[in-house]
């Protein structure tokens, strides 16, 4: 990573006291930016984190980026934009699928104009492998919000401002996932409750994460979609270490502690993808990335531009948690002891 990528640079984080924006943000502010905008709709995560940064660098901005004039005040002389304002919830959306659109789709929509009227420098949308052959609300709204995002490189005509995208797996121990959810069931002594014994997802660390839109900001030519290389895991199988770890700890014996299944929620999938079909033929991976580029650049040597990066031609024919290496139990009780 460039030391000084970042340095003077005036930031804008949307949804930016979430899981990860909130973490975004705190790593932001050690690369010496000259600010970092925080909008979010939720006025007490804006307070908090104002109390916990006690930084000179940040502005807080209450605002929804269903807003599009509220979101061209925020972009104001702004250099980069990381767009992580979503709702992310498979069954909520189901249930409020209106609302969905509004947010993924027609907000992510207001977030991109805004970025090309304010000739914003770069621009990152924070994905999600749910957006990869969808099966619910929430999926098929975050894929057309990549499908916007790598489009508006389309529209700058002669305007500075480039297009990318992020697609992550699930985010360990982030608000709402699986981990706190297990971890509330046993400190109540139990069922905890696993949808279907065959489910596997992707996992990575928020620092991961943070990491990854970091770099993929750095190397963004426009249009790009940059995919972390992750761990699967079987649900079955955490469930069944957090368990034996937490409830002793808890007052319990992990014999206390039955497991539930309860079927799967709607919407949801026993597999999760990272990148499947035509993806495949565009990917270039590195040791810890893929990179998908778009079926037409109008770079001069299209071939070159993964390769400066480290990467080569991926002959992946599908990248799914049910086809790559589960980690083990042992594996699992390492990365529990990492986020603790």
């Amino acid at each position: 990573m460039s030391e000084n990528y970042y340095k003077g640079k005036k930031i804008l984080v949307t949804g930016g006291v979430g899981s990860i924006g909130s973490q975004l943000v705190k790593k932001l502010l050690t690369l010496d930016p000259a600010i970092v905008r925080i909008l979010d709709i939720n006025e007490t995560g804006l307070f908090d984190i104002e109390q916990e940064l006690h930084s000179n660098k940040i502005r807080t901005l209450v605002g929804d980026i269903r807003d599009r004039d509220r979101l061209n005040v925020a972009m104001d002389g702004i250099d980069y934009v990381f767009h992580a304002s979503a709702l992310k919830h498979v069954p909520l959306c189901e249930y409020n699928p209106f609302d969905a659109v509004k947010t993924n789709v027609l907000g992510t929509q207001n977030v991109l104009e805004a970025a090309l009227t304010q000739e914003v420098e770069k621009v990152i949308n924070i994905s999600t492998d749910k957006a990869v052959n969808p099966t619910n609300v929430m999926g098929a709204t975050k894929l057309l919000a990549e499908r916007l995002t790598i489009s508006a490189n389309y529209y700058c005509g002669n305007k500075r401002t480039i297009f990318s995208s992020v697609r992550f797996g699930n985010v360990l121990n982030s608000r709402g996932s699986v981990i706190p959810l297990f971890l509330k069931q046993i400190r109540e002594g139990g069922p905890v409750t696993v949808t279907d014994k065959r489910m596997t997802r992707f996992f990575m660390d928020i620092p991961t994460a943070v990491d990854l839109i970091i770099s993929a900001n750095i190397i963004a030519r426009g249009k790009e979609i940059f995919i972390l290389k992750m761990p699967a895991i079987k649900i079955m199988d955490l469930a069944e270490v957090m368990i034996e770890q937490y409830a002793p700890k808890l007052g319990f014996s992990p014999e206390d502690i039955k497991i539930s299944i309860i079927g799967k929620r709607n919407g949801e999938k026993i597999y999760e993808e990272l990148v499947c079909g035509e993806d495949t033929e565009r990917a270039y991976e590195c040791e810890n990335m893929i990179t998908i580029i778009p079926n037409t650049l109008w770079y001069e040597e299209p071939a070159k531009i993964p390769s400066e990066n480290g990467c080569i031609k991926s002959v992946m024919k599908s990248y799914c948690s049910s086809k790559v290496p589960l980690l083990k139990k042992d594996q699992i009780r390492d990365v529990l002891s990492n986020i603790a």
